[in-house]
């Protein structure tokens, strides 16, 4: 996980000097967007021109490949028809630079690089319609589909075997544990990862592989009206956690973070596993993993909020965005069971036209 002092702080004034030396542009309006562990702002440079400049935390502006890999991604996607944002060049060429710069810990290197905006509402923001969650699980689901079609010489950078976020490393949250002292919900993660470990690990091998997105929640996927009173997908943001794994793990990841907000959580899954399935039938052993892979998704976003809150106190409202309901949905679903909770998802699911 990232140390305390290597999210970047970068003044108004820093970012616009940055940006102006780096893309010749002067923003006249720069407003920050919230960020785990990086810093993130919005950019207007005059009626039409927004960007989106990232600056990357210390810890990951070490590994320029990943990063150039999330870039080529994105790009690969929007060249398919996906609503990914694409980088916009400097004017030396280059798509990311190092930069040096003092945010009041000393002088550190960050990455930067300046995206295109993309227009639209995060999801967490709008009714959350069963059409809304059906159109989630579909993009997921295309989105994986694409990227399992791309290619570039430093793919195997996305075995990222200690990376805290994959669904194939929940094990490595054993050492945060103790960070949940006293909590009842402690006993419940200790229990799913225990019964990861014996249900999970053994099939990995029976899961189909792909490259994850890894983290489609509801403030990374942006939405628009559409011509009725429905909605399209308008925005896919931040492949931070992009990764080497499986298709189900996607649309794990996404059932957990559209459950968050939504005030029938126990009926999201139906909609976004049918979406998903309308693109791509989940095999036996996908099926089987489903509902626990949901549940460790819920135990990583705990674990790892209590330990970012100890590393950034200032960032806590932000963080424990998904941790205040997190907890209530955990114990929920590890209360009702795996063949209460399979059944409301699957067999109505299977209702939805084109999944019969």
């Amino acid at each position: 996980m990232a140390l305390a002092d290597s999210k970047p702080n970068l003044s108004h004034l820093q970012v616009s000097e940055l940006v102006k030396r780096l893309f010749g542009l002067t923003p006249s309006q720069i407003h920050p967007l919230p960020s785990y562990d990086d810093q993130n702002f919005h950019l207007v440079v005059s009626e039409d021109d927004e960007y989106v400049l990232k600056v990357m935390n210390t810890e990951d502006s070490q590994n320029p490949t990943l990063l150039e890999l999330q870039t080529h991604a994105m790009t690969f996607l929007h060249e398919r028809g996906l609503p990914a944002q694409t980088v916009l060049p400097a004017t030396s060429g280059q798509v990311m630079s190092l930069e040096d710069i003092d945010c009041g810990f000393g002088r550190q290197k960050y990455l930067v690089r300046l995206l295109t905006y993309l227009p639209g509402t995060p999801i967490a923001k709008v009714p959350c319609s069963p059409q809304i969650l059906y159109e989630a699980g579909k993009m997921a689901a295309k989105m994986d589909t694409v990227l399992q079609e791309m290619e570039h010489p430093q793919l195997h950078v996305l075995q990222r075997e200690k990376f805290i976020w994959s669904l194939s490393n929940i094990p490595l949250l054993e050492p945060y544990l103790h960070l949940m002292d006293g909590d009842p919900v402690q006993q419940v993660v200790k229990s799913v990862i225990q019964q990861y470990k014996t249900c999970i690990q053994p099939k990995l091998s029976s899961f189909r592989k792909c490259i994850n997105h890894g983290d489609f929640n509801d403030h990374n996927i942006l939405v628009q009206p559409d011509d009725s009173a429905t909605y399209k997908i308008s925005g896919i943001l931040d492949f931070g956690d992009m990764s080497s794994g499986y298709y189900v793990f996607e649309l794990a990841i996404t059932i957990m973070y559209m459950m968050i907000e939504n005030p029938t959580p126990l009926d999201v899954g139906r909609d976004v596993l049918a979406g998903w399935e309308s693109v791509i039938r989940l095999n036996e052993a996908e099926r089987d993993a489903l509902y626990l892979l949901v549940l460790c998704r819920f135990c990583q976003s705990l674990v790892v909020a209590r330990h970012t809150v100890v590393q950034y106190p200032e960032n806590k409202d932000y963080v424990t965005i998904t941790t205040k309901m997190g907890t209530r949905h955990l114990c929920r679903l590890w209360e009702l069971g795996k063949e209460v909770v399979e059944r409301r998802w699957f067999q109505n699911a299977a209702h939805y036209p084109g999944n019969e």
